[in-house]
């Protein structure tokens, strides 16, 4: 059983290793395979998984290709629907079906780090890119009663808020301020932080007592957002989780085992990332 991860680039993946350790856990024979293909190649890398000999029985899908992916599957899942692109294919029933795992990483990852995060109700997403999309559905599906989405360009972020409803508003970025008092959670969605990028100073103060700090960048493991939140007594959840999380459920539809993410996992990948 071969599975693989499409970009490009996609020299810099850790989802080979991450699917390694587990195949080599599980004693399964199988590979998992870093292919970058450009964005003119994708619809016939697509094409060939379609094909009756193809050589996957699935893989992930990372930038450049998630609303391609998304668009060019047979069938698609009702969360992937709502978010617009897919992050993993496999092949059942003579047909490439899709789904988004992000989702469900971001969640998982919560949970783990910040038990009963659920309960926060308020929450201000930093950013209205592609990645914002699957957070933004976690935050409505675990029950959040207002999503503030802030970004630079307004129109994008009313965009969201029009795609997902009246539970998402929409702002720039100099609102922040104001949202952010006595919010539950904040969550940056944007590269910020990422090959230290300059970052705003913001009084994560302001939001209410038992609140939490997120970050979908992983590199640095703390990034500058959760820098600031920790030196002021705010809690933090790093994005490393997010990574090893969304992996889970593909993991299993490839390989017929449901994987788990533990410190000895987490380890590995910080080792291979140079963070320890």
């Amino acid at each position: 059983m071969h599975a693989f991860v499409a970009g490009h680039p996609i020299n810099h993946s850790k989802s080979p290793l991450i699917h390694g350790t587990w195949l080599k856990r599980h004693g399964l024979e199988g590979t998992y395979r870093a292919v970058d293909v450009p964005p003119e190649n994708f619809e016939a890398f697509i094409a060939s998984l379609k094909g009756l000999t193809a050589d996957y029985v699935g893989g992930n899908v990372t930038i450049p290709h998630k609303e391609k992916a998304f668009a060019l599957a047979d069938e698609a899942d009702e969360t992937t629907d709502y978010i617009g692109a897919a992050n993993t294919l496999w092949r059942e029933d003579g047909r490439l079906k899709a789904t988004n795992t992000d989702t469900y990483g971001f969640a998982a990852n919560l949970d783990e780090k910040s038990p009963g995060w659920q309960s926060l109700e308020t929450a201000v997403v930093y950013g209205a890119g592609g990645a914002s999309r699957a957070v933004i559905v976690a935050l409505l599906e675990h029950g959040f009663r207002s999503v503030h989405v802030l970004n630079r360009t307004l129109e994008k972020a009313r965009v969201l808020a029009d795609r997902f409803g009246p539970r998402v508003e929409a702002h720039q970025l100099q609102a922040l301020p104001d949202v952010l008092h006595g919010a539950g959670l904040f969550v940056n969605t944007t590269s910020l932080g990422l090959e230290d990028k300059t970052v705003p100073q913001i009084d994560f103060t302001r939001m209410r007592p038992g609140a939490l700090v997120t970050d979908i960048v992983y590199v640095p493991l703390k990034t500058a957002f959760l820098q600031q939140a920790g030196v002021q007594g705010v809690a933090t959840a790093d994005g490393l989780g997010m990574l090893l999380h969304q992996a889970v459920p593909g993991f299993e539809k490839w390989f017929g085992v449901r994987p788990v993410v533990d410190l000895e996992l987490r380890q590995i990948v910080e080792t291979a990332m140079g963070m320890r």
